[in-house]
């Protein structure tokens, strides 16, 4: 069960494309997958792509919440028929997954252990939790570590000390083997030259920290720094970025490509070299960062969440909204073409280790290892069958 919405267009299922693509690597584990989450029959946006296994059915909930005070007293109105409906959709489950943090994941983490010993959760946020973190989002964390959760499985981005054993660090991809091998033999022959190519992607949302990164390069374009930057995406914030960049004086430096399919930004990986992921807020695992590590491109983040752990050695790391910081740590990969080859060279060696198929085999391993359950085959109804 997740919060995350669905899209339902002639016969085909919709959903954001990460968690599709996810969604799709589990439907080949289990016999059938039943996906308990709000649905609109609607033309889904950009960023989503359809699931392509015939075993994944939508089990429709009622999509409430929202930012608003009127938002939060509807969703508290419509808590019991949210309970009913997902105690039914549970009740008929062999294994129940819940994706967190969210509404309808608060509650699954509640409910889960009472209708199966088979359950697991994935945490797809900041396990370590941040500053102004919302009462729910931190409510679902203690539950996860708490004794409530010690029969079940709790995946998390990232290695923090001191977990309860339920536990354990995971990982989450998009590119497929084959996509990574090609991404090798690009980052073999990737070298820094000039001007520079500086890729931001990603959604163009104010709390991504686009400004900061626009801010920065025109302080290096003050400072004579050769470089172009591509921004890949599209958002709320596009056209007020567009005009940021007009006042800055970098319309002929900075280049908005808009929203791209997933298999084409893998060419603007093997193009760039430099990635710039500027943001104020937790990002789980940040794919984008993973995913041009793959193609040897130096990366650098802001210092929340997993992206210091994924930039160590590998990578630079500079503080949230810091103009100057940002500007500064630019400044120091283009001016040292021998250590951004190494940060290239470590950053592909660390990614290649992440791919759907290296997914698909590490959930199969953690289910054999803490259920000692073989798997259904595909397409089949069986339900788990001990070996």
């Amino acid at each position: 069960m997740t919060s995350t919405i669905h899209y339902e267009m002639g016969k085909c299922l919709f959903g954001y494309g990460p968690y599709s693509r996810e969604i799709d690597i589990w439907a080949d584990l289990f016999g059938k997958i039943f996906i308990a989450a709000p649905l609109r029959k609607t033309s889904p946006p950009a960023d989503c792509i359809p699931f392509t296994r015939n075993n994944i059915f939508i089990v429709p909930q009622m999509e409430t919440g929202g930012p608003r005070y009127s938002d939060k007293f509807l969703q508290v109105l419509a808590l019991p028929v949210h309970l009913w409906n997902l105690s039914v959709a549970m009740s008929k489950a062999d294994a129940i997954h819940v994706r967190c943090p969210g509404n309808l994941g608060l509650l699954g983490v509640i409910l889960a252990p009472l209708f199966s010993r088979f359950c697991i959760a994935k945490y797809a946020g900041q396990w370590n939790g941040f500053k102004r973190e919302p009462f729910a989002t931190r409510l679902q964390r203690s539950i996860l570590g708490s004794w409530w959760w010690r029969k079940g499985l709790v995946t998390v981005y990232g290695e923090w000390p001191n977990q309860p054993k339920q536990v354990i660090p995971f990982f989450t991809s998009m590119m497929t083997a084959e996509q990574v091998q090609h991404s090798a033999v690009t980052a073999k022959s990737k070298q820094l030259t000039l001007p520079a190519a500086i890729l931001y992607a990603g959604r163009l949302a104010s709390n991504k920290g686009v400004e900061i990164l626009l801010r920065s390069l025109h302080v290096l374009s003050e400072q004579g720094m050769a470089f172009n930057l591509s921004i890949v995406g599209d958002g709320p914030e596009r056209n007020r970025l567009m005009n940021l960049t007009l006042e800055l004086g970098l319309t002929e430096k900075v280049y908005f490509a808009g929203a791209v399919p997933y298999d084409r930004i893998m060419s603007w990986y093997e193009k760039s070299h430099i990635l710039v992921l500027p943001s104020f807020h937790s990002e789980g695992w940040p794919k984008v960062l993973a995913e041009a590590m793959c193609h040897g491109v130096v990366c650098v983040g802001t210092d929340h969440g997993l992206v210091p752990w994924l930039l160590q050695n590998r990578g630079v790391v500079v503080p949230v909204a810091d103009v100057e910081a940002l500007a500064n740590g630019l400044r120091a990969i283009l001016q040292d073409v021998e250590g951004y080859k190494k940060l290239s060279q470590q950053a592909s060696a660390w990614a290649h280790g992440y791919s759907l198929e290296r997914l698909k085999e590490s959930l199969g391993e953690l289910f054999k290892k803490h259920w000692g359950y073989q798997l259904p085959v595909v397409n089949s109804s069986l339900p788990l069958s001990k070996k």
